[in-house]
């Protein structure tokens, strides 16, 4: 005999599924399905925000946008992105609006100095992740300087080496170059001037300790950086002379 308990539960077993009673929807989606296949227009906001500017009438002008376009950002291996960051804050140094900060101007004219796999890489980042100058110069770096890239310059300049047919005024430049693609190197003066030094053939390094009066490492760096941008001077000089005497007299440089 059953209970009355289990006779309950059977008859709840036995109630077809379609009688039951489904929860109300009461976020219903009325659209049409025309509507519900259309593209998504949200999304569209830029990575960069722009803070909103008080000043009343500001507007960046064509010269300007064309002057920061003329030396554009491509992202190529060979590019130096701290070399495009310097050359972008030296322009951007000069403007000055009332009322209006340096570094919205900055935020706002940044994109157009991007172009090709640079932009893309912009135009990739999530909406409104970048909020201040700061950001966009750390993520930007980050993304065209990384760590491999700093290992492999910090290795160029520690090996660095003056090669058979270059004077001291190109080896000295070459080294400059190395470190100012990677400023954030670590090397201090010291080291910097030490390994130049030893980077020379037999002859610049005797032109040195000549210049120096005795052994070149014997002096203060701050002296010894003042004696190679006085034969950096005189080397530059020299081969100037040499390559105006070929072309006064006839010879192919």
């Amino acid at each position: 005999m059953r209970t009355r308990s289990q006779a309950r539960r059977l008859q709840q077993q036995q109630v077809p599924p379609n009688l039951v009673e489904a929860p109300k929807d009461t976020m219903a989606d009325n659209r049409t399905m025309a509507e519900l296949l259309q593209a998504p227009t949200e999304g569209y906001e830029d990575a960069i925000v722009v803070p909103e500017i008080a000043a009343a009438n500001f507007e960046i002008k064509h010269g300007l946008l064309t002057l920061v376009q003329n030396k554009q950002f491509f992202g190529h291996d060979k590019e130096d992105p701290h070399a495009h960051i310097r050359y972008f804050n030296k322009i951007t140094s000069t403007l000055r609006y009332p009322n209006v900060p340096t570094t919205s101007i900055k935020l706002m004219l940044f994109p157009f100095s991007l172009e090709g796999a640079a932009r893309i890489w912009l135009e990739k980042e999530p909406p409104r992740s970048i909020q201040t100058w700061d950001d966009l110069v750390a993520k930007f770096i980050n993304q065209f300087f990384p760590p491999s890239k700093t290992t492999n310059l910090r290795n160029e300049i520690t090996n660095f080496k003056q090669r058979f047919d270059e004077s001291f005024s190109e080896a000295w430049d070459r080294f400059k170059d190395l470190l100012r693609a990677c400023p954030h190197h670590g090397f201090s003066e010291l080291h910097q001037l030490d390994t130049f030094y030893n980077a020379l053939n037999v002859n610049d390094q005797d032109s040195l300790n000549s210049a120096a009066g005795g052994n070149f490492l014997d002096k203060r760096p701050a002296d010894c950086s003042s004696i190679i941008e006085s034969a950096w001077v005189q080397s530059s000089s020299s081969e100037a002379k040499a390559l105006l005497t070929k072309v006064s007299t006839g010879a192919s440089p």
